[in-house]
């Protein structure tokens, strides 16, 4: 299909630093705090150092929060609570500082960026850095066409690992993933359905803004129908995305991959990044140890990517806006993490006294009264045999 060979992932993606890891649990043994007592805390500030190949683990310096935007043909059927094309609303609110991903991110001082690949709306709506990478102008209904052609699904793929070697070159040392899409928990689902075998109702959620009974079972409907299209090519994960996924969700995919490959640690968001990363799973085994599930977001689908990947979530809060910010909560706790494992002091060593110059003295002194003692037993038992064996003897 494509040019783009996934399989080079596979040896490119190593995982984190074993070794290292094995320094941090015994720099763990050694600390004051009893290892275990601090939970979750120590894996988490043991896989950070293993990610770093640091230990001690270095501090969480600057993270950064990125969303993949897009809008999704099949939000046209009603799946969604908010109506079709208007991921670009989100986008603006986003970019202006008036959703929960931008006032979380303010009073935890973490630039969000925005990546638009495929939003239904004029290229020039907003500034070049965040649509300079898009792909076409929203993705494909996936119920009954593609939502990519082949050469889009590609460029879209490529748009994400380009993304996440900026971010590495600039510095970033760990990656919140989010999605800001209109239909892009549909094409998630379906994702997800396809490569765990599952039916449509086992994945289908409600989204971030609570769907109606009614419009639940066009989403049901919808997802079926679209995973009978995905099932003939679950052989090319890049085939995949361009059938049923969209151009953030590519996009995505290829991001989660390249951070694999540069050793930088992502934490997940909500059933599109856990959709998105369980592709990457199938493209490179290794991947998924270089992600965290930032919290439980409620959708099926997600928890079935999940338990598929092994990863369990740092928190469940109940937050389903999506759009990074119930992943951005664990932050604290990552840095929670680190900061125990870097500066919680070791126990003293337990060195053996010395002896004093007096010690070794009377020690002296009561070998030589000891060895005296012996010599004085030897001769009296020598006096003995003497007498009895003697000319006054038997």
């Amino acid at each position: 299909m494509s040019s783009l060979n996934l399989d080079d992932f596979t040896d490119l993606i190593e995982r984190p630093d074993g070794g290292v890891r094995r320094d941090a649990e015994a720099r763990r043994e050694r600390q004051i705090v009893p290892p275990g007592s601090l939970g979750r805390l120590d894996d988490l500030g043991e896989w950070l150092a293993a990610a770093q190949g640091s230990s001690p683990v270095r501090p969480i310096g600057r993270p950064r929060v990125v969303l993949f935007a897009g809008d999704h043909g099949v939000a046209e059927l009603g799946v969604s609570a908010r109506p079709a094309g208007s991921a670009a609303e989100l986008v603006r609110a986003v970019l202006e500082g008036g959703r929960p991903v931008s006032v979380l991110a303010r009073r935890l001082d973490v630039p969000v960026r925005v990546v638009d690949m495929a939003l239904d709306c004029d290229p020039d709506a907003f500034p070049e850095d965040v649509v300079r990478h898009r792909v076409r102008r929203g993705s494909g209904r996936i119920d009954i066409e593609d939502a990519l052609t082949a050469q889009e699904a590609e460029a879209a793929f490529a748009a994400g690992v380009a993304v996440a070697d900026e971010e590495a070159d600039s510095g970033t040392d760990l990656v919140v993933l989010g999605d800001v899409s209109v239909g892009g928990t549909t094409a998630a689902g379906v994702l997800v359905a396809a490569l765990c075998g599952t039916d449509a109702s086992v994945v289908t959620g409600r989204g971030g803004e609570a769907i109606d009974d009614l419009a639940w079972m066009r989403k049901c409907a919808a997802v079926r129908d679209a995973l009978r299209r995905a099932r003939p090519v679950l052989g090319d994960q890049l085939q995949l995305l361009a059938t049923v996924g969209g151009a953030d969700l590519a996009a995505m995919t290829g991001f989660l991959l390249q951070c694999a490959v540069r050793k930088l640690p992502v934490v997940l968001d909500g059933v599109v990044a856990a959709a998105c990363a369980l592709v990457g799973q199938r493209v490179a085994f290794r991947a998924p140890d270089w992600w965290l599930a930032g919290h439980t977001s409620g959708e099926p689908g997600q928890a079935k990517a999940l338990d598929r990947m092994a990863l369990e979530p740092l928190l469940d809060q109940g937050v389903k806006v999506g759009e990074g910010a119930g992943a951005l909560l664990a932050l604290p706790l990552v840095r929670a993490a680190a900061a125990l494992a870097a500066e919680l002091p070791e126990k003293p060593s337990e060195k053996p006294e010395a002896p004093s110059e007096e010690t070794e003295a009377e020690a002296t002194a009561g070998t030589a009264a000891d060895m005296g003692a012996e010599a004085d037993t030897e001769a009296e038992a020598e006096s003995r045999v003497v007498t009895q064996d003697g000319p006054g003897g038997r």
